[in-house]
């Protein structure tokens, strides 16, 4: 109940006045069915921007770190993501895969969107990094077509480190249902999982523009902030 407050009386309706989003190929979104809507992830404002413009409901995957923050702030950022519905997985253990792969699943299960973040984490620079293949895994798994989607301005608008975001007009673009059902069984398959994930990477990349990075970004990160790169989690094959 809490998310359709949200989204028609409260925060939508915000949204769509301050950044006035550009919104191309909603038509791609399917009024009914199970769905995945994978898209860059350039701002914690995509959290917001996207589920406001989208005439369904969307389920996002959101890292366990917005559910446990300390203080007021992070008390009412659990209660946001828990009110919206989304999902917390946590990304710290040998089974962090495995464990938003399920989940995942569960939400395509019912029929509903479920919208992921390829790269795993925000683009700190603004370009586009490989994809993790746990998107591919879900979308074989439960033979549900993929809707690329782009954001095109949120970097500009709030990059990692700033709180408050600029008011500044944003776009939204929705690609062509991907299909993947020649794929039909070859979820554990290394090969098969990667080439399906370039294929969604490649049709986000057209959409958005940006200049593409052939690295995991949360590698490329800890290597420029000297640290050691993150371990792989078992159960999202590279």
């Amino acid at each position: 109940m809490f998310y359709y407050v949200l989204k028609y009386v409260v925060l939508g309706p915000l949204l769509r006045v301050l950044f006035r989003p550009r919104i191309e190929g909603l038509e791609n979104i399917p009024e009914e069915g199970a769905a995945i809507v994978a898209g860059n992830h350039l701002s914690f404002s995509d959290h917001f921007l996207m589920p406001a413009i989208l005439k369904r409901r969307i389920t996002f995957l959101a890292k366990a770190e917005y559910f446990t923050g300390p203080g007021i702030k992070g008390r009412l950022t659990a209660f946001f993501f828990r009110s919206a519905g989304q999902i917390p997985v946590d990304r710290s253990g040998k089974d962090a895969g495995r464990a938003a792969i399920r989940e995942g699943l569960g939400v395509l299960g019912k029929g509903e969107l479920l919208g992921i973040y390829p790269e795993g984490t925000r683009s700190h620079d603004g370009r586009l990094y490989k994809g993790k293949v746990g998107v591919a895994v879900m979308a074989i798994t439960a033979r549900v077509p993929v809707i690329p989607c782009a954001m095109v301005g949120t970097f500009e608008i709030q990059p990692p480190g700033q709180v408050v975001p600029k008011i500044k007009r944003v776009a939204i673009r929705f690609g062509e249902p991907l299909d993947f059902s020649r794929y039909a069984g070859m979820e554990n398959q290394k090969a098969a999982i990667r080439a399906v994930t370039d294929e969604i990477m490649y049709a986000i990349l057209e959409l958005s523009g940006q200049e593409y990075v052939d690295e995991y970004a949360a590698k490329v990160k800890a290597s420029e902030q000297g640290a050691a790169p993150p371990k792989k989690f078992r159960g999202l094959r590279r």
